[in-house]
Parts: structure tokens; C-alpha cells; sequence
């Protein structure tokens, strides 16, 4: 199990903007690795009606369960590593093992075997360190979508969004209020 806040700033991007960013940073394919998010909630949305999140990453063989919760300076993050038999036992069966995260959900009142697997999404993601922080580039797919979003992870708020907004108008990439990737979803499945 660890801990970590996230503090990230985020863009949706056109597929112009998004081509036009892997030329000019000289991303290949070979730059993205896939990793897969499955995301889970009760039938009640439990978690969403708390601004929380509960998702597998798959990424490398490897499976992280993570539970993201509002926090002041952004999401407050807590992983536990699980594997391929644990990962299967959740998603189908509701078994969660133990660990910080079942924990923190049952101090929030979810009943384990309540939570659903809602969904996947795929994503094709190439990183690369910028300024302060890390420059990350998503090609995400799920349901019949497919989008594109820059992101900028920071160690500290307000340089970071320094940093981002500077990014921004150093590729001349119009500002738009992006959506999480899980909300993207929801609103997608017409779940929100």
C-alpha cells in the first residue's frame, strides 16, 4: 500500500492538437504504453456521490487497485498491488483482499460485495519530463470513444499551474475544462 496526493492539470485535446504535440516532441509509438482502467462503484454510486473513485490499473502486467478521495491540494491517492487471481476475484466475484483500501471503504460505509465493475477504458500513454513536473500524453478509448488529453503532473499546485498554462500557450492549445477520465466515462455510459 502507499499513499501519494496527486496533483495533475488537465486538457482534452483535438486530434489536431494531439498529432501536431507528438510531432513536435518527437513521440513515436514506441513512446505509449497501454494500460487498462476498470473502473467499479455500487449500483448507488456510493463512491461517486463521495467525489471518489475506484479502479484497477493494468499496465505492464502488473495490477494496482487505487481508491482516489478529494482532498484540499488535489486527490489524495492510495495504492495497493494486486494479482492477476486477486484482480479476477474483485472484478468478478466482489473478493476484495485486504488492505488500506477495503479499509477506507468500509469506514465510508461500502459494502464489498456491492461494488460492480461499470466498465473499461484503454489507454495509450506516452510521458516525458517538463519543467517541474511530468508531461503526460493520453489516447483514451472506451465505449465508441476515442479522445485525446494532455496532462501535467506537479509536486506542487501553483508552479504546476504555472507550468501547464505556460504549456498550453507555448503549443497553442486552446483551454478547455476537461473532465476526469472516470467522469468521461459515466457521462459517456450515461451514468452521470
Amino acid at each position: 500500500m502507499s499513499q501519494e496526493l496527486e496533483i495533475e492539470f488537465k486538457n482534452i485535446l483535438t486530434p489536431d492538437e494531439f498529432f501536431r504535440l507528438l510531432n513536435e516532441l518527437s513521440l513515436t509509438e514506441d513512446s505509449f504504453v497501454t494500460q487498462v482502467n476498470d473502473y467499479f462503484d455500487t449500483e448507488s454510486f456510493a463512491l461517486k456521490e463521495r467525489q471518489s473513485a475506484l479502479r484497477i490499473r493494468h499496465k505492464l502486467d502488473r495490477y494496482t487497485l487505487t481508491l482516489k478521495e478529494p482532498h484540499p491540494d488535489g486527490i489524495l491517492e492510495t495504492h495497493q498491488s494486486l494479482s492477476s487471481y486477486e484482480m479476477q476475484q474483485f472484478k468478478e466475484q466482489q473478493q476484495l483482499p485486504e488492505g488500506d483500501v477495503k479499509t477506507a471503504l468500509l469506514q465510508y460505509g461500502v459494502v464489498i460485495d456491492q461494488l460492480n465493475h461499470l466498465g473499461s477504458l484503454t489507454t495509450k500513454r506516452a510521458e516525458l519530463p517538463w519543467r517541474s513536473g511530468l508531461l503526460v500524453l493520453d489516447e483514451n478509448q472506451y465505449l465508441t470513444i476515442t479522445d485525446y488529453e494532455l496532462e501535467f503532473e506537479a509536486k506542487e499546485y501553483h508552479k504546476g499551474k504555472q507550468h501547464f498554462e505556460e504549456l498550453l500557450q507555448h503549443f497553442s492549445i486552446t483551454t478547455r475544462p476537461t473532465l476526469t477520465k472516470i467522469q468521461r466515462f459515466f457521462e459517456a455510459a450515461t451514468l452521470l
